[in-house]
Formats: structure tokens, C-alpha cells, sequence
């Protein structure tokens, strides 16, 4: 594990040095070779795209999930009755029956000590 951080170590600054003095020694070629590696990748991106894009099933697919939708709607079962929605009666609460409980009320709190 230790020989492959330092080989990736020495590769990250073998490629530092060599940018480094490629910037120094042509700096116009450094950003027109930048760019055309730049351009190389939107094209194959693009070209990726296109060819992905035409699937010959996609159609039918497509097709397939409309008409699956579709069936889902068709076959939903109701749990409303057509016209008017039933409404539950409210349950009458009954009052609550409390009760006083006599306490010590004579008895008073001595206030000096806290």
C-alpha cells in the first residue's frame, strides 16, 4: 500500500514539473491542445447522446406506460359512492364529572425557609 502512494506521489510531481515547464516553454500550444481535448469530449458526449437516444423500442415504451397508466385509472376502485360523500356522525362527548378533593387549606406555608 506504501509503494502505491509514493508511485502516485512521484507521478503527481513528474506531471506538475512537465505542465510546469510546458507552460513556460509554450503556453499558447498548452491551451490549444486544453481545448481540443476539450472539444474531442463534447463531441463524443454528443455523439453518445444521439446514439443512446435512438432505441427503436423507445416508442413502444413509451406507448407501454401511457397504456399502463392509463389501465391503472380505468381499474381504480372507488371508495366513494357516486354523487355524495358520506359523512360520519360525530360522537357526542360525554362531560367530564370532576370532583373537588378537600385539602389542608388551613395549614400555610411558613415562608421564611427556603
Amino acid at each position: 500500500m506504501k509503494v502505491r502512494n509514493w508511485l502516485v506521489g512521484i507521478i503527481t510531481v513528474i506531471a506538475i514539473i512537465g505542465l510546469g515547464s510546458y507552460i513556460f516553454n509554450n503556453p499558447a500550444g498548452l491551451f490549444r491542445q486544453i481545448f481540443i481535448m476539450v472539444l474531442v469530449a463534447f463531441a463524443i458526449y454528443f455523439i453518445y447522446r444521439i446514439w443512446a437516444g435512438r432505441k427503436p423500442d423507445h416508442r413502444e415504451n413509451r406507448s407501454f406506460a401511457k397504456a399502463a397508466r392509463l389501465s391503472k385509472k380505468r381499474n381504480r376502485v372507488s371508495h366513494q359512492p357516486s354523487g355524495q360523500i358520506r359523512k360520519k356522525p360525530l360522537r357526542k362527548r360525554s362531560a367530564a364529572h370532576l370532583t373537588v378533593i378537600d385539602g389542608k387549606k388551613s395549614k400555610k406555608k411558613d415562608r421564611a425557609i427556603f
